[in-house]
This record gives structure tokens, sequence and C-alpha cells, in this order.
């Protein structure tokens, strides 16, 4: 009876934790609250397509392994799927949907002509060669050239993947088309019709929704003590945004430890020090542990790292006025409910990490026009995009006494199933 018990809590805490299912509740709940049918929850609640790859990729010792590869595809119905590629050890199929969900979720928060797509292949990077790499990447785009495309879905980089990797899975795609076909890609490198400010767009996004979060709390980013977890692409630069800001940051961490400084830490020497995967912290003796570092006292933390941080186990302790949300789920339902319960702004990923979704459209939109926008140009249509989906969440929540998170599903979610009804699909 006892291990009958253990079993089923053991299931309930797993269930905690699958993204899969934490999404597909307060989807539900969105839905509901918007007064749609349960047949707009049965189409959106899994993609409409999700597709396995086998890629055989001759390794540089002469041997011949075999990756999995993911390609989902959430809804269309408002135009062609948009999302990221991770190279991963961890990537599981359950994620990548999730993650394709979220996908549409930010396209239809920040008003974009897109529906959700999201990528992965289980690997990992930092035990693979440059030459492993490209053959991979190559590999990869063959296996899935087939669904995708500028008109069909449109990839992009993600966790491990980089401008460099974008480069090869287009001159792929652009062999199988017999056509050169920048559009088919974006966060690809400048000389190969990338956009200014891409690398940077996700935490530019971040660093608007902070700034307007402290608004609504009255909090001066100047001299605010801020908490940073994960220095990779996002947060490094959210780092060195809100440091340059004249705010502390007080705390990063990486996959191997943090580091806390109460004075504010040396950003700028942080980063000429970290490796191309943004780890720092071995070069230092005096780290914390990440759990430590989610529990500092700030007035702004950032989870820019992995899924599953902030939970019922921890919610608690975090002493921070504002959670901005920049990795992807780092927040449970029950975490969510804790925070917001104790009075705490917490700004979702699906709303604060969608900058670069943003400029990946942007980029999009240069490809398809043939016309290359400044730096300024681009962050001048962030900086209005941002602002305006910020606003229109935080004014949903307080308009109809949700928290910000169930608010970005319910705008999320409209418009997809808007489109959805007017194509006559439900």
């Amino acid at each position: 009876m006892v291990a009958e018990k253990s079993n089923e809590q053991i299931k309930k805490n797993e269930d905690k934790l699958d993204v899969l299912k934490s999404t597909q509740v307060v989807i539900h709940k969105a839905l509901e609250r918007l007064g749609y049918p349960e047949e707009v929850y049965e189409l959106l609640k899994e993609p409409l397509r999700m597709l396995t790859v086998k890629i055989p990729v001759r390794m540089d010792d002469g041997s011949v392994k075999i990756f999995t590869g993911f390609r989902a595809q959430h809804n269309d119905s408002v135009g062609p799927t948009k999302g990221g590629i991770r190279f991963h050890p961890n990537v599981t199929e359950k994620e990548v949907k999730a993650l394709s969900i979220w996908m549409s979720l930010k396209c239809g928060i920040v008003d974009l002509p897109y529906g959700g797509g999201k990528g992965g292949i289980i690997c990992d990077p930092r035990e693979m060669s440059f030459r492993e790499l490209e053959r991979l990447s190559r590999g990869y785009v063959r296996a899935i050239s087939q669904i995708v495309g500028p008109t069909k879905d449109i990839p992009a980089p993600d966790v491990f993947t980089n401008s460099q990797i974008m480069a090869w899975m287009m001159d792929e795609y652009s062999r199988i088309d017999e056509f050169n076909s920048p559009g088919f890609i974006t966060g690809k490198p400048l000389v190969l019709g990338g956009s200014h400010g891409r690398e940077s767009a996700t935490a530019k996004g971040v660093t608007i929704c902070i700034r307007e979060a402290a608004k609504k709390r009255d909090i001066e980013i100047q001299g605010a003590k801020v908490v940073v977890q994960g220095f990779g692409n996002a947060g490094s630069y959210l780092a060195k945004f809100m440091h340059d800001a004249g705010a502390k940051v007080v705390g990063i961490s990486d996959a191997y430890g943090g580091l806390y400084d109460a004075n504010g830490l040396d950003i700028d020497y942080l980063l000429d020090r970290r490796d191309s995967f943004g780890t720092v912290t071995k070069l230092f003796n005096n780290t914390i542990t990440n759990k430590e570092l989610l529990e500092l006292e700030c007035d702004i933390l950032v989870p820019a790292a992995i899924e599953n941080q902030i939970t019922e186990e921890n919610a608690h302790n975090i002493r921070a006025k504002i959670v901005v949300e920049a990795a992807n789920g780092p927040t449970t339902i029950e975490g969510t409910q804790i925070l917001t319960d104790r009075g705490i702004l917490l700004v979702p990923d699906v709303l604060a990490s969608a900058g670069g979704v943003t400029v990946s459209y942007f980029e999009w939109v240069q490809n398809n026009q043939g016309y290359y926008w400044t730096e300024e140009e681009v962050e001048e249509k962030l900086e209005k995009v941002m602002v305006k989906s910020f606003n229109s969440v935080y004014d949903t929540s307080q308009n109809r006494r949700v928290d910000m998170r169930l608010a970005a599903y319910m705008v999320g979610a409209r418009k997809m199933a808007e489109a959805s009804r007017f194509r006559g699909w439900i």
C-alpha cells in the first residue's frame, strides 16, 4: 500500500514538471475564460504535425552515428509556423511539442502572422567537432525539407545553436531548392541576409519588459538589484543591458554554479572570460548553487536558463519583487500560483522572451522584400511591439483579475482560435 502511494506521489510530481501537460492546463483555462467551446482546446492542445527523423552522420573517426531529430508545427491557421531548433542531449518529443505551443502563443501576443513551430536534435554539441556539427545540421535539413520553407515553416536558433548553424542549414536548403532561399531560416549571419539586432533580440525584449514591469511597481532601474539565472545568449546580453542601464547585477549563474556580489558583479569582466557555451563560473572558487542564486534578495529575478526552476518547493523562498521569465517554462503552475499569492509580479516567458521571434519576423520580412533596415530601425520597431504587447497582457490581467501568465495565454490563444474559426476548421 505504501509503495502504491509512493508511486502515485511520484506520478503526481512528474505531471507537475511535465511542460506539455502544464501548458495544456493553462491553455484550457485561457480558452474557457474566453468562452470558446471544447473543440477549440482539442485543436490547440497538441501540434497539428509532429515529425520524428533519424539523421545518420559520419563522425570524424569514420564511424556513423544515428541522431534523432524532431520538428513540431503547432498551428498554421494564422500563417507559416515559426520556431527555433535546439541541439541538446535532453531534447524530448514532449518538450518540442510544448515549445511549439509556446511559440504560437508568443506570435499571438506580439501579433505576428505566424503559428508556432519548434525543432530539436538529441545530441551534445559540446562533445562534437565543428565538421560533425555541420554534417548534423545539413542532415537535419535534408530530413525535414519537405515540410519547411519560407511560406511553410521557418526555423531559427535556439539552445546550443547559432548563426553559423543557421548558415549551414540555409545553404543546404538552398541546394535542395536549387534557389537561394534566405527567408527559409532566421538568425543568419548579416552577410547572408541576417538582421541587425537579431542576436540580442530576446534579451532586448526581456529588458523592455523589465522596464515596463518596474514602472508598475515603482522600482527605479538605476540601482535596482538584479539576479540573472543563466549566462548563455539571452542571460549574458540581459546582464549587460541591465548593467549598462545602471542596475546592480548582484548574481549570475551557468550550468556549473552561480556568482554573487552584493555590490554588483563586473559584467564586462565576466563576458570577456565566458566560453562559447556561456560558462564562466568554473574560473571561480567562491561559487554558490543555482538554488541559492534563485533565493537571493533582489528587486528583479530573471530565470534565463531551463524549465522548472521555480516550483512549489522553492517559490515561498523567492525574495524578488518582480520575476521576469527569459527562459522557456522556468516556473511551474504551482510556482506561479505561490508567487502571485505573495504579490510578486510575474512576467511570463511567452511575453518576456518574444523579442527573439519578433526580430526573426523582421528578418523574414527584410529577406522577402530584399530591403534591409538599420539597427536603430530594428530597435525602434521592437520597442513599439514589446511595449504594446506588455500593456495588452497587463491590462488583460488587471481587467480579468487573473495572473499575468493566464492573461498572456488568453491574448496569445485568441488569434489562433479566431483564425481557425474563420477558416472553418472549428
